[in-house]
């Protein structure tokens, strides 16, 4: 039984583990949305172009990115460069109209997660697992997926603007502010505006 029990168990985790050994480069420019293969409990680092970008946590083992606005028909100017090797992946998105423009990336919940964004409106939400996130100029607002007490590092920070972070029960406003915490989670959060808003929920 044992063993009928554990070739089972193999045969269930054999698609996610041969998604995570087969390493892909991809870039795409022209698409009206994007599409990859990336497993559940994988770190994924993003580079994307300012903008208003909404990071969504899925159920499905794929990174797929779409495009809404009204200038959305201008997606075929934005160039999506995608590289994965293992468990660990890289994403780059750059180029589209300026304005009045969304960018939905959704990814696996349960993945860590690195953001760099020069500017705009960044939402994170639905996402399970380390946020290391960064906005040099604008509104951020990051859901903490399983709550505040998945964490065992907590550290928010702004140069200019607000810093609200109801969960932890702190509310600032001004020059360079920031907190800490540490707690008793499995995750880390660090996120950071240069100027603008930060917002925890």
């Amino acid at each position: 039984m044992r063993f009928a029990a554990a070739l089972l168990t193999l045969f269930l985790l054999f698609p996610v583990l041969a998604i995570a050994q087969q390493p892909a480069d991809v870039s795409e420019t022209g698409k009206d949305h994007f599409e990859a293969e990336f497993p559940s409990g994988g770190h994924l680092d993003v580079h994307v172009r300012s903008g208003e970008v909404l990071v969504l946590g899925s159920d499905e083992n794929n990174i797929r990115i779409d495009y809404s606005g009204k200038n959305s028909d201008q997606a075929p100017d934005v160039t999506v460069r995608f590289h994965r090797s293992g468990s660990n992946g890289n994403l780059r998105i750059g180029g589209g109209p300026r304005n009045e423009f969304q960018i939905t990336i959704r990814v696996p919940k349960h993945t860590d997660l690195c953001l760099r964004m020069p500017g705009g409106e960044l939402n994170v939400e639905r996402l399970v697992g380390s946020k290391d996130v960064e906005l040099h100029a604008g509104d951020m607002t990051v859901e903490l997926g399983g709550g505040s007490e998945d964490y065992h590092h907590v550290d928010a920070s702004v140069n200019t603007g607000g810093l609200d972070a109801d969960p932890y029960g702190v509310s600032k406003g001004g020059l360079f502010r920031s907190f800490k915490k540490e707690g008793n989670g499995k995750f880390r959060l660090h996120a950071h505006v240069g100027a603008g808003q930060l917002t925890f929920r």
